[in-house]
């Protein structure tokens, strides 16, 4: 990996651990094993680095996602296995969890990544949903942007819930719940 890479890997990290605002320079080039030359060689500071960082770990999401979204099934089986995703729980959601930084809600740079990642999955869950609905396996009432916004919004309120409670059984609840609601919408 060259050190182009190693620091954008080094953001993802400290930006999923710490957020936008507790994390410096300095700590992104001593995680990367760069130094400071090479960091403004490739980018234009601290905020361009972390631009960088959130697309490249909004495709990691998007890529992830699409596989169990796109994969061969019924809509409800793809929604489940999406829901029933391993995650690491506690640790939140890579951008979700951009949203609780105020510098990053304050930055349209860095928020824009963020929004525009959430906006694609609510979408993708939608056009699941959608399909299911037009084969008639979930109810012709089901409304496919607001169950995908409940869809993506049990993800990350799950995510709240287990690390509040430093319990992952919130986040395994939080899923069950939605699935149990995906089962009710099921025509079957």
């Amino acid at each position: 990996m060259d050190a182009r890479d190693r620091l954008i890997s080094a953001t993802q990290e400290l930006l999923w651990v710490r957020g936008y605002a507790a994390t410096s320079p300095k700590e992104i080039q001593t995680s990367a094993g760069a130094g400071q030359g090479s960091m403004y060689h490739h980018f234009h500071g601290k905020e361009d680095l972390a631009v960088a960082a959130l697309q490249r770990s909004a495709r990691l999401l998007r890529d992830d996602s699409e596989a169990l979204l796109q994969a061969p099934g019924t809509a409800v089986e793809r929604l489940t296995s999406y829901l029933r995703q391993q995650r690491d729980s506690l640790r939140g959601c890579r951008m979700g969890r951009m949203t609780y930084d105020a510098d990053v809600l304050a930055t349209p740079a860095l928020l824009e990544p963020v929004t525009a990642t959430l906006d694609w999955l609510v979408t993708a869950i939608a056009e699941v949903i959608r399909q299911g609905v037009e084969d008639r396996e979930l109810q012709a009432d089901t409304d496919p942007e607001a169950l995908a916004c409940t869809v993506a919004a049990v993800v990350q309120g799950g995510y709240v819930l287990a690390r509040a409670h430093h319990d992952t059984s919130r986040f395994d609840a939080a899923v069950e719940g939605a699935v149990a609601l995906l089962n009710q919408a099921h025509r079957g």
